[in-house]
């Protein structure tokens, strides 16, 4: 884990010299408000923002930028997801599973955007307290993995069949007669408030649900990773990652959808009307004329539900697309495959290679320990692989199917306020945190039962303007990558596996941004030349040509298609447990993640060479002006 230094006596950062040998990144209370934004502290709930009363503490930590989750900065209620995450990260990290050298990750909205803190345990007493602990509780999931991991899949399935049976109908003149002729004793306006504080539970609930299995599915392959980092010094990171490769996850399954549908457009003679560059309402319309078209939408209505309720990004904001509710994500990707298949590609993912390659890297290593060695390496590693699909399909039920029918919800919240009179536009409901609509909604309620107005109305409305402002001038600017006092070493195992956050990454942060050539993660082996594509988004994946390097922000599950297509990926975030890490080498072609800068760096047409297994970006030309 970290080992923090002493805190410094906060030099004057400003001098270009000293700053540019800078070993802090800035404290909280030196971060600027953009023009604009004055005022932002007050749009979230207390615990997220710094204060006054946790400045030391909050001074002596090293806290980095969450963009992977939250890449711009948040409106009030989207703050939801920051509470629970976190959440569900400590209480499983630190007091039912008891992590014996990490406890949960503190978080903080600065600026609008999320920032996290690891908090490690130090103490080698109570390190060796909580391993007990943790070596009884882990064991036994570890032991009944596979029982247990079912019954999580239904609490998952009850806990989503909860969230879409709620509700939130307008009010009318009078409650229904059945409340009399049923003697319910209660108004069906109740419903309202009792519906939303369901939701939030509901939302928690799986958010807790997800760190049941996330960190001992990491811990399992950490586990195996530190065996082989030990048995074998020289070992690469990328040959033990290698030797978990080729497993069969659902995480995989809506990219699948895309290649079966696209096989089957071109086997009915459909591919020209799916590949037109048009909008989706004109391609559905064009496939309704024809039997065979029919025949292709009644394949994509069967394919769409559950598969395509999946956000383009990682679903933790309400504004966020799925491929459900902007059919045009899909199509794309069906076009970028159906266009392959015509030109004579095999469009499957190369499994059983990936296998094949898999189980020599294995054999070659086994064949240098002892008997006993050996026996514990094959251990770990069945380990690592029985909890490795895990790693990548939570993100299905709670990322994706969870937060798509809360975010549906949460829509008809606002259709709900927006039909009662308290507010003037659909999406203003969403410049509230979620203890602040609570009061909203008992004053719609508790004003419509006396029959008066509701009395924050012109307040809210007022308030709601200004956040708007506020929360534009937030997203105009980008999120400074930490804060705080850094590390020496940078050990805490999540932020290195999972976010790529190392120590030579804070060196770059903290040195300077200049230059073009870049050193990241090695994700998934391999050298390639080519020319950039630079994109912040999936809705400009179409832009994405073969042949070029997709360099992105991050990539989420839902861009698989656009690994069809590029002949290698660079991100600005992400570690070696990343999912562009993870898909890349699924998909055998070259990745460098954790960049830090590439998408700031790097423009539209540059050529770069990437090496994927040195973890290196070398610009070889600049962009044509």
């Amino acid at each position: 884990m970290t080992t923090q230094p002493e805190i410094d006596s906060r030099p004057d950062l400003t001098d270009s010299t000293e700053a540019a040998a800078r070993t802090r990144f800035d404290f909280f209370d030196e971060a600027a408000t953009p023009a604009g934004a004055e005022g932002w502290e007050s749009m979230y709930p207390y615990f997220l923002v710094p204060s006054e009363e946790t400045r030391d503490e909050e001074n002596s930590r090293f806290w980095f930028a969450d963009t992977m989750h939250w890449s711009r900065g948040c409106h009030p209620f989207d703050s939801i997801g920051a509470e629970a995450v976190y959440l569900g990260a400590g209480q499983f990290s630190t007091r039912i599973f008891a992590l014996p050298v990490s406890l949960g990750l503190d978080v903080r909205i600065v600026n609008g955007y999320v920032y996290i803190s690891p908090i490690a345990v130090d103490d080698p007493a109570r390190i060796q307290e909580r391993a007990g602990h943790f070596r009884e509780r882990a064991g036994y999931y570890y032991a009944n993995w596979d029982e247990l991991y079912a019954k999580w899949k239904t609490k998952m399935e009850g806990v989503i069949a909860s969230m879409s049976s709620i509700s939130f109908p307008a009010l009318g003149e009078y409650d229904p007669v059945e409340v009399v002729t049923e003697a319910r004793g209660r108004s069906t306006s109740w419903n309202i408030i009792e519906n939303y504080h369901r939701l939030i539970d509901e939302f928690f609930l799986a958010w807790q649900y997800h760190f049941e299995f996330l960190n001992l599915g990491y811990g399992g392959y950490i586990t195996f990773f530190q065996f082989c980092k030990q048995a074998f010094p020289l070992i690469s990171e990328q040959s033990i990652s290698r030797m978990v490769a080729g497993v069969d996850i659902l995480a995989f399954r809506p990219d699948e959808e895309l290649r079966k549908l696209a096989s089957s457009a071109h086997e009915l003679g459909l591919a020209d009307i799916i590949c037109a560059e048009r909008p989706h309402e004109e391609v559905f319309a064009a496939l309704r004329e024809t039997g065979t078209g029919r025949t292709w939408l009644a394949q994509y209505d069967e394919s769409k539900d559950p598969w395509f309720n999946y956000f383009a990004e990682y679903g933790f904001t309400h504004d966020q697309d799925t491929w459900a509710s902007n059919p045009s994500i899909p199509l794309k990707g069906i076009a970028r495959y159906a266009k392959k298949i015509a030109d004579g590609a095999d469009i499957s993912r190369p499994v059983e290679r990936l296998r094949t390659e898999r189980d020599e890297i294995v054999d070659g290593y086994r064949e240098l320990l002892t008997d006993a060695e050996a026996q514990q390496f094959d251990e770990l590693l069945a380990l690592a692989r029985n909890v490795f699909p895990y790693i990548e399909e939570h993100n299905i039920y709670v990322e994706h199917w969870t937060h798509n029918v809360f975010w549906h919800k949460t829509w008809e919240l606002a259709d709900f306020l927006l039909a009662s009179g308290f507010t003037s536009h659909r999406d203003d409901m969403f410049y509230l945190n979620r203890f602040e609509l609570d009061q909203v909604l008992f004053d719609v309620v508790e004003s419509w039962a006396i029959g008066v107005q509701p009395r924050g109305r012109t307040r809210w409305q007022a308030e709601i303007v200004r956040r708007r402002g506020i929360v534009a001038a937030l997203q105009a600017q980008t999120a400074p990558p930490a804060y705080g006092i850094p590390p020496a070493q940078v050990t805490d195992p999540f932020a290195v596996m999972n976010y790529g956050v190392t120590t030579e990454r804070v060196a770059d942060w903290l040195g300077s941004t200049q230059g073009t050539d870049l050193n990241g993660v090695p994700g998934s082996i391999g050298i390639v030349e080519g020319p950039v594509r630079v994109l912040r988004n999936e809705k400009d994946l179409n832009l994405l040509e073969p042949g070029e390097i997709l360099v992105a922000p991050i990539t989420a599950p839902s861009w698989a298609a656009a690994f069809a297509v590029a002949t290698g990926v660079v991100t600005d975030i992400g570690g070696m447990m990343s999912h562009a890490a993870i898909v890349c080498r699924e998909y055998g072609i070259p990745a460098v993640v954790g960049t830090g800068f590439a998408t700031a760096r790097l423009v539209t047409g540059q050529r770069v060479r990437i090496d994927g297994q040195a973890g290196t970006v070398t610009v070889l030309e600049a962009v044509a002006e």
